[in-house]
């Protein structure tokens, strides 16, 4: 199952027979944890996911994702680099080997943007968009859904292409009915475009209140008014936004839409800000 892995000395692990040097903790959260290493063998950074598993389900999930991960090879869809399995005396130990992006998340983004007193711009927030869709396209395409697509899940590349991470949430995610697949995707990508736009969620407010988000999402969404977005941009927002799931467009659909809002240089064919 996966590659052999070793510890050969104090801060350094093989994977594949590459060595790689730990370089610092990037974060954790509930049984895993992120690493920073650096590849001796090409000088390049990447991010080591530990996930701790006790128990035997724990290892099947594990496993999971990295299948996810290796079903795509795609420009905005997080690639896997190299898998394996530890043993830790009773209990084990997945690790995933994936690119690191320094720039961080889309959520770190906005919140760079918000200390600055500013927001993405929309010949910034399109692009965006755009590579996002595409990502989620191809993953409605092996018959999946991201089912926890947020900004904190889509990382942004050095030249701010957006990528899709988090794929373990597809686990067991396989959906039969396209239009509830569709459905789905275009609220969660809902709430995306209206953090790129505005710099919060849509139902943010509501949370902090105390009030009911669940009822929230069954009216219709008020949009605030800003000189900052076109009128086409709000009503693209307004149509992923509406309550009633088969009212929503499809992926098809919005990419169709957004490639005409702003079509790619000349020469080019990328998404980035």
């Amino acid at each position: 199952m996966g590659h052999a892995l070793c510890v050969c000395s104090r801060g350094t692990v093989i994977i594949d027979n590459k060595r790689y040097l730990f370089i610092q903790k990037l974060g954790e959260g509930g049984f895993s944890y992120v690493d920073l290493v650096e590849g001796l063998h090409d000088g390049h950074f990447y991010a080591l996911k530990r996930i701790l598993c006790h128990e035997q389900q724990d290892q099947e999930e594990a496993q999971r994702e990295a299948d996810m991960h290796r079903l795509f090879h795609h420009p905005n869809i997080l690639r896997l680099m190299a898998y394996c399995l530890k043993e830790r005396g009773a209990k084990h130990e997945a690790w995933l080997l994936l690119p690191f992006f320094k720039r961080g998340t889309l959520w770190n983004e906005i919140e760079r943007l918000k200390d600055q007193g500013n927001f993405l711009t929309e010949d910034q927030i399109l692009p965006l968009l755009l590579g996002i869709c595409r990502g989620l396209e191809a993953i409605h395409a092996k018959g999946y859904a991201h089912r926890d697509l947020k900004p904190t899940n889509i990382l942004l590349g050095d030249e701010g292409q957006p990528v899709l991470m988090d794929l373990g949430s597809m686990n067991q995610a396989c959906i039969q009915v396209e239009g509830s697949r569709q459905a789905l995707a275009l609220q969660s990508l809902g709430c995306v475009l209206y953090a790129m736009m505005f710099g919060e969620g849509p139902y943010d407010m509501v949370f902090q209140k105390g009030d009911s988000v669940a009822l929230a999402v069954q009216n219709e969404l008020s949009i605030p008014q800003s000189p900052r977005h076109s009128s086409a941009l709000r009503q693209l927002l307004a149509s992923m936004m509406t309550v009633d799931p088969q009212q929503r467009p499809h992926i098809p659909v919005l990419l169709s839409q957004l490639e005409a809002l702003q079509p790619p240089a000349p020469g080019q064919h990328t998404t980035q800000i």
